[in-house]
């Protein structure tokens, strides 16, 4: 097995590498001036098993995604499998109102046609996965968050609201702590109370965690309010850290901590979301 790193992705990639204690790829990616991607292999592939890892987003690293595979196949690869830490168009996964694409199906599609399986990360909707046209599947990174904050002293684990529960068990059970979602209450047509549904968080330093923080605005709110719970610190983490609009300086303004992993290269990347890949790959070639 040898891994193929993007440009998008190319921390990630090498830890992939080093975890697997797989080779990277000798792998030539550049712009032309009219800033069309370029990508070449520069070696042969042949009868290898490649892993290519490549987020596509935004649009450019979809091409390069594009690119990569058609470069790994020319290159004499035996199996490409396609690892595609933060799945761009995931949340348009339906038609909201009449004549929308459906972008995250079709972009399954595409990415399907140069691949013989292929993996994504915390995809924000599951049912994304029945577009593709080969055996796919979706991996979590919240086991590897969960260890990160247990070695940071965090008490307790938060979800954003009921929906996201799910993964603020995942996080918690491998943390070895309290877990519990936030709730909503109406106080009076002003105010709105958002707190644990159970979870009494005074004294405890707690994180928030989901799977996208992107504009990061119900992160803010919770984070004010846990405080005003009692909170001794108040942590931010989750798997992709999109952080649009400016958000970042915000959040760490409301947040003792952001963390993210590295699906998408950020400053807050101090998670890797390598060893969820590492496994899977080992499990699907054993």
């Amino acid at each position: 097995m040898i891994v193929v790193g993007g440009s998008a992705s190319g921390a990630l990639s090498r830890e992939l590498a080093r975890q697997t204690g797989c080779r990277m790829a000798d792998v030539e990616i550049r712009r032309f001036p009219d800033e069309e991607g370029y990508v070449k292999v520069k070696e042969s592939l042949k009868g290898q098993d490649a892993v290519i890892v490549q987020a596509t987003y935004p649009d450019p690293n979809l091409v390069e995604l594009f690119l990569l595979q058609d470069a790994v196949r020319n290159s004499g690869a035996e199996s490409v499998t396609t690892v595609v830490p933060y799945f761009g168009y995931a949340r348009q996964d339906k038609s909201f109102t009449e004549g929308e694409a459906v972008s995250a199906r079709l972009m399954a599609k595409h990415i399907s046609l140069g691949s013989d399986r292929a993996f994504t990360v915390d995809i924000h909707n599951v049912s994304v996965l029945e577009a593709f046209s080969v055996p796919v599947k979706n991996l979590s990174a919240m086991p590897a968050i969960g260890r990160f904050l247990a070695e940071n002293s965090v008490d307790a684990i938060v979800s954003p609201d009921e929906g996201s529960k799910a993964r603020a068990s995942i996080a918690a059970q491998a943390a070895g702590c309290q877990w519990d979602f936030l709730q909503k209450k109406r106080i009076d047509g002003n105010t709105v109370e958002i707190k644990p549904k159970n979870l009494d968080v005074s004294g405890k330093t707690v994180a928030i965690v989901d799977d996208i923080i992107a504009t990061g605005g119900t992160v803010i709110k919770a984070a004010e309010q846990l405080r005003s719970q009692g909170a001794k610190k108040v942590f931010a983490a989750c798997t992709h850290g999109l952080f649009t609009g400016g958000s970042l300086p915000k959040l760490q303004a409301a947040c003792d901590r952001v963390l993210s992993t590295d699906t998408l290269e950020r400053p807050t990347s101090e998670i890797s979301a390598a060893s969820c890949i590492a496994e899977a790959l080992k499990n699907t070639s054993g």
